[in-house]
């Protein structure tokens, strides 16, 4: 009898655990990445990062939840094509805005469900004065458009005797948000670039249905038994972000400022340069990635510095070299953040140029008052919090310390032989040792015979004996 309630106990846990595993493997799992910022280099590299981690985690269902106005074409063209050729299906949920880049990659999705409120379209490509950009920019997004939406193909309907091929999503409608020029009966009007309601959008087949949330989203599909995994921004992502930000950048210009200066103060590869060239990496390489410092960008950084140490160490004054060396460090830290395209400003707005400028001047300026401020109180020899690397040692001259070697002294009033001609500088021998030695009178032959008269500044000077 004990026997038999065991083997109950073993089959009721053995049934319940398998039910378990069941319900599980029932669940779906869904990814989610939020696209709720503008369109940029960030938004690529997160959306990669998504799928690569959908793809790892065989992920059932990859949505994105969209409010964004837009962005830039080129990295919304790189999500867009991610998400065609996802094996995942792609659902996008338009939390209010879908506009322009934002568009364009909802159209890619594979489902698209909106807010009540929400709307789709307006990609006239423009630049960040909101002015439309020329033709050429216009044709090469009206082209995307339209391939985009006949990447879903068509549907076919069979009526009576004939067969009739529709497009799931008509490229004309997608043409039409781009070109205020097309004309689509019922639909747009010319001279209006196209821009849906969720009712439009679920008329014209731009819009599978309406949802509040991500919960109505995944009902609607027929998902019932999920679990959520969200995407969450890399370490390195978000160390991207923090560095960009406005302030940030003016304290690493602080850092690589105020390393080149105390450097040039203390000549030699050590501390200082050490701070001036992580600050110059942690300014740089994350405007690099973000794709507003080109490497031109970087590189007349790079000449600036050389310029000015040029001027410093080799060409001593204030010349220009060094006038080119400060004006290249200042345009290419400035240049490095704006979004400018080579010389190219079209697509840069005013303000942003003067958040640049403001950024790098008080970064400059901050830096040589901070340096100079730590050099005087790290560095003093009494008080320093680097004290013991300050020389506290005076030499006084009443000590015995003087600034020549003292030999030459005793040459004074001794005799020899030009060693070479004097014009008037020259060599003397001296009791079997070679001198430098400049000549009194401006020229002295080879074997002639002088006389020290005096030595000063480590320097003997000699006449001929007569």
């Amino acid at each position: 009898m004990k026997k038999i309630v065991i083997n109950i106990w073993i089959a009721i846990f053995t049934f319940g655990a398998l039910f378990a595993i069941a319900q599980e493997k029932s669940k779906k799992l869904v990814y989610v990445l939020n696209i709720k910022k503008e369109i940029t280099k960030a938004t690529w590299r997160q959306t990669d990062q998504a799928f690569n981690e959908a793809d790892s985690l065989d992920a059932d269902l990859f949505l994105i939840h969209m409010n964004t106005y837009g962005g830039t074409v080129a990295d919304a063209d790189l999500v867009r094509t991610r998400i065609l050729e996802s094996k995942i299906p792609v659902y996008v949920f338009i939390d209010n805005n879908a506009a322009s880049a934002g568009a364009l990659i909802s159209i890619a999705c594979d489902s698209i469900y909106m807010r009540s409120g929400g709307s789709i379209g307006a990609a006239t490509v423009v630049n960040q004065t909101g002015a439309a950009m020329p033709d050429k920019y216009q044709s090469y997004m009206r082209s995307t458009m339209r391939s985009t939406a006949e990447a879903h193909g068509k549907d076919t309907l069979i009526t009576a005797n004939d067969t009739i091929y529709k497009w799931r999503r008509n490229p004309l409608i997608a043409e039409a948000m781009v070109d205020q020029r097309v004309y689509i009966e019922g639909i747009s009007d010319t001279g209006k670039v196209l821009t849906f309601t969720p009712s439009e959008a679920i008329a014209n087949g731009y819009c599978e249905g309406l949802a509040e949330n991500i919960p109505e989203v995944l009902q609607k599909v027929g998902v019932k038994e999920y679990t959520i995994v969200e995407y969450e921004p890399s370490w390195i992502e978000k160390i991207i972000g923090f560095l960009v930000h406005p302030m940030v950048s003016g304290l690493l210009i602080m850092g690589i400022i105020g390393g080149i200066y105390f450097e040039m103060q203390t000549p030699g590869i050590g501390f200082a340069l050490g701070i001036a060239i992580l600050a110059a990496v942690a300014y740089f390489a994350p405007l690099y990635l973000e794709g507003l410092a080109a490497n031109w960008e970087i590189l007349v950084f790079v000449i600036g510095v050389i310029l000015v140490v040029v001027e410093i160490f080799v060409i001593p004054g204030f010349g220009i070299s060094g006038v080119l060396g400060i004006l290249f460090i200042f345009t290419s830290l400035v240049l490095s953040l704006i979004n400018n395209v080579n010389f190219d400003f079209e697509n840069v707005k005013v303000d942003g140029v003067g958040v640049a400028v403001t950024t790098v001047i008080f970064g400059i300026f901050g830096g040589f008052v901070i340096s100079i401020y730590l050099g005087n109180r790290m560095f003093t020899a009494n008080s320093g919090m680097f004290k013991n690397m300050a020389l506290k040692t005076v030499q006084n001259v009443s000590d015995g310390f003087v600034s020549v070697e003292t030999s030459l002294f005793d040459l004074k009033g001794k005799e020899g032989i030009a060693q070479t001609v004097l014009r008037p500088g020259g060599k003397v021998l001296i009791e079997g040792d070679v001198y430098d030695a400049i000549a009194e009178n401006g020229f002295i032959e080879k074997g002639e015979k002088i006389h020290v008269n005096k030595v000063e500044s480590a320097q003997l000077y000699v006449e001929i004996i007569e």
